[in-house]
């Protein structure tokens, strides 16, 4: 049996029923890898028998403390049923990636069933026409609520089920668990009072280790090391969301990706993906005609674990405040904000404290918790706050070498989360096997077009990639050297001739159009070749007879008049 910490909990206490808490990876999977091209789903039913022991998570169900006194717990469920949670269904023809991501959309807008493991695998078969996988594939997507899990442990349980051989060693005999009896609702109580007892001196510890923090970050901004973003823009994705969702993804070369950062010194995949996020959302609201001056801000959770907690379930997760450039054009110039951005946030997250946030969940009395969130998400609350971001972006590195389960091949990897009110918008980073994806859950009121926002992004990825992978330009130096060096070349020499006496041909033909313009007829009449015409007004005549006149003759004239 294991209590939930504050952190977990709170994850429960959040889930609407507009807004389920769970987070789900999406794995697509070629069967050719086999050697029999056939899956069959007892095979696969078979895979998840024979890994249940590896991660307690797939056994293990809540137990409500009475009156929410304490926080839940963890306790094994003696009627465990593995076909209740992994189950089988089929796309119908022609099975594409918009039926795909219409159906898994669907089945993450479902809550879990609270009086089972929180957890559903559904092997979803027919992917026969989605662009760049072969025929014949199938999917898994697999639902864990987040208060058992986080993007970090995720990858453990993930781990569990697959292996790096498409020939699996046979699995050994293990050990049966130890049972757990419990504990009864007499016990829970009386342990939920001596917690609850000592509530008042935890919180007082949190507030003596919150003052350093304080100081420390008045310090920062002072110092101008980092700076606080104000207050948040609002967008259509920060308002209370509907019960349905939306799902896209679009996939990118993590070889280009690495290149790209390259363009600005010190920046990571992480500050190159977060540009890609900011450009598609500046493209996808300047087509709606909603593009806030101010830039938007992403969160963007850090694992906060210590080493000896790698392996740890549950959450241990602080959150990182980024500014996205949506407010700037230039692709590369948004990259060096969003990476200049990134330095200022992991300061000002250092200045605080990775794990305060975690302590201070800890350090909240689960009742008080529970009706807070509640109260804020039921009466609409949440929904009117000020965003404190306006978007998620979550990184979850995955393996770079192939993984199989019962032999089939991973091909594809994705990853949804949960949209809640004020944050209808959710961005799940994966990487994998040379491959990185950007997918997103949305709330389907506020993104009725998810085709056009994959558009976006890979409009935002393909601009960053022609500006800052292109070939540069050489120096001034380096052109007047190329430039002095064409022209002693002998075709340089014989160019140049015959620009020479083409533009005496046409000096030539331009005197012969003029001459032949004087001699053109005019209102007064027709006039011999060559002779100018005469001027109309005495004026006119005087002004050009005079500097036809040699000047001895003008003084010798004037001399005779006097």
């Amino acid at each position: 049996m294991h209590q939930l910490s504050g952190l977990d909990a709170t994850f429960l206490y959040a889930e609407m029923n507009n807004s389920p808490m769970h987070i789900a990876p999406l794995l697509i999977y070629d069967p050719s890898t086999t050697g029999t091209e056939v899956v069959r789903f007892k095979d696969i039913l078979n895979t998840f028998a024979s890994r249940l022991h590896r991660s307690p998570v797939f056994k293990r169900k809540l137990a409500m403390v009475p009156l929410n006194l304490d926080q839940p717990y963890w306790v094994e469920d003696e009627n465990f049923d593995l076909e209740f949670h992994v189950r089988h269904i089929a796309l119908p023809k022609p099975g594409d990636w918009r039926q795909l991501s219409i159906l898994v959309a669907r089945l993450h807008a479902r809550p879990l069933d609270r009086s089972r493991p929180l957890w559903e695998a559904y092997i979803i078969e027919g992917l026969d026409n989605v662009a760049g996988l072969p025929e014949g594939c199938y999917a898994m997507f697999l639902k864990i609520h987040h208060a058992a899990i986080d993007g970090a442990s995720g990858v453990e349980i993930i781990s569990a089920l697959h292996d790096l051989t498409p020939n699996p060693p046979s699995p050994r005999q293990e050990a049966s668990p130890v049972q757990d009896p419990g504990l009864s609702r007499v016990e829970m109580l009386w342990r939920a009072y001596k917690v609850n007892m000592w509530a008042p001196f935890r919180l007082a510890r949190l507030v003596t280790a919150g003052i350093p923090a304080w100081r420390r970050v008045h310090q920062g901004v002072k110092a101008k090391k980092f700076r606080t973003l104000g207050d948040k823009e609002r967008t259509r994705f920060n308002a209370a969301v509907s019960p349905h969702r939306v799902l896209g993804a679009a996939d990118f070369d993590l070889g280009l990706i690495r290149k790209m950062k390259d363009a600005v010194p010190g920046a990571t995949v992480n500050d190159v993906i977060l540009s890609i996020v900011g450009g598609a959302l500046r493209h996808y609201l300047l087509d709606k005609g909603e593009l806030p001056e101010g830039s938007l801000v992403a969160g963007a959770p850090v694992n906060v674990r210590k080493t000896e907690d790698a392996t740890a379930a549950g959450n241990q997760v602080s959150m990182m405040v980024i500014a996205l450039g949506t407010d700037i054009a230039g692709p590369r110039e948004r990259l060096q904000a969003v990476h200049e951005g990134a330095v200022g946030s992991k300061a000002y997250h250092e200045a605080v404290g990775a794990r305060l946030m975690t302590d201070m969940t800890q350090s909240l009395p689960a009742e008080l918790a529970a009706l807070g969130v509640r109260a804020a998400l039921g009466s609409g609350l949440m929904a009117g706050m000020k965003p404190i971001f306006n978007t998620i972006v979550t990184n979850v590195p995955g393996p770079q070498v192939p993984l199989y389960m019962g032999g089939a091949q991973v091909l594809r990897s994705y990853g949804l989360g949960p949209c809640i009110d004020n944050m209808g918008l959710f961005h799940a980073v994966t990487s994998y096997h040379g491959q990185i994806a950007v997918s997103f859950q949305a709330c389907r009121e506020m993104m009725p077009d998810p085709g056009f926002y994959e558009q976006c992004l890979y409009a935002a990825y393909a601009a960053l990639q022609a500006e800052v992978l292109a070939v540069p330009k050489a120096s001034k130096p380096v052109q007047r050297k190329a430039r002095k060096k064409a022209a002693s070349s002998p075709a340089a020499k014989a160019s140049t001739k015959a620009k020479v006496a083409s533009k005496t041909g046409a000096q030539s033909k331009t005197k012969a159009k003029a001459r032949k313009k004087a001699a053109t007829p005019t209102r007064a009449g027709r006039v011999k070749p060559g002779k100018p015409v005469k001027a109309k007004t005495a004026a006119a005549r005087k002004a050009a007879v005079k500097p036809k006149l040699a000047a001895p003759k003008l003084a010798a004239r004037a001399k005779a008049r006097r």
